[in-house]
């Protein structure tokens, strides 16, 4: 493993929901780097990617699973949850870090968006993380505690002109990280949400025109764009005893594009 993290997570046990690309392969990284037993999820259609993740963190000393994982299915998040609890016997944390990214461009506005684009939104990037979460508690009420992180968006504080469904979604999600916060901190269970601000990511590096990176530059006060190791050094923060004072809070990690 990697030398330049401290292993603030040795032992623990995570889920990476949204595991297979971009911010979520490199959160699975970054935790397995810091000592953390990683279940690595993703939809059917990553098995491939979900497989190149575990074998590479395998190949870096670390320890990790790869489970398939449908967010609109509860049983199918029942079933992560158990397999976390199973393969390295409790949960401690999860990244929940999955939206139906294709309906975004469908995603127009008010008067022209489908409900069909709207209903899957919903079903995959809210209702899911509430599947997740109905199983992930009790699994860490039975550890004694621990943490769900979200990611959240920027899109959910921002007005925008179009995904006015994504938006709604995520807007949706921050309150069910206050909720959880709220209903379980007393049992040691600490719900956070990260924003991120515009990424840019193996993925989708190439695709993206120098335009639209110079604009995205612009909105930002910071001297560079986002990387997917900065969101995976918060979800190591808000996993770890580092940030056990850290409950119900949506923190835009953005290079300061929204200041709220």
């Amino acid at each position: 493993m990697q030398a330049s993290h401290c292993r603030r997570l040795e032992g623990k046990s995570i889920i990476v929901a949204g595991g297979s690309s971009g911010i979520g392969r490199v959160s699975a990284f970054r935790l397995a780097e810091e000592g953390a037993r990683v279940i690595v999820a993703a939809p059917e259609g990553e098995v491939a990617r979900l497989d190149a993740v575990v074998a590479e963190i395998a190949a870096r000393g670390g320890a990790a699973r790869a489970q398939i994982f449908d967010a609109t299915c509860d049983d199918s998040a029942a079933a992560l949850v158990a397999r976390a609890e199973s393969e390295f016997g409790a949960l401690d944390a999860v990244h929940a870090n999955f939206a139906d990214l294709r309906a975004i461009h469908d995603d127009s506005d008010a008067v022209e968006v489908s409900d069909e684009i709207f209903d899957r939104t919903l079903d995959v990037n809210l209702k899911g993380m509430l599947r997740l979460t109905r199983h992930a508690v009790p699994a860490l009420l039975r550890r004694g505690g621990g943490a769900l992180i979200y990611t959240s968006s920027t899109a959910s504080l921002a007005g925008e002109p179009t995904r006015p469904c994504y938006a709604m979604s995520k807007g949706g999600l921050n309150a069910l990280v206050r909720h959880v916060a709220v209903r379980w901190g007393i049992n040691n269970i600490r719900a956070n949400a990260i924003m991120p601000g515009f990424i840019v990511t193996d993925e989708n590096r190439d695709g993206i025109p120098s335009d639209w990176l110079d604009y995205m530059m612009a909105q930002t006060r910071a001297v560079r764009l986002g990387r997917p190791e900065d969101i995976a050094a918060m979800v190591a923060m808000l996993a770890s005893a580092d940030g056990e004072w850290i409950n119900g809070q949506t923190i835009a990690v953005d290079g300061g594009s929204i200041l709220h």
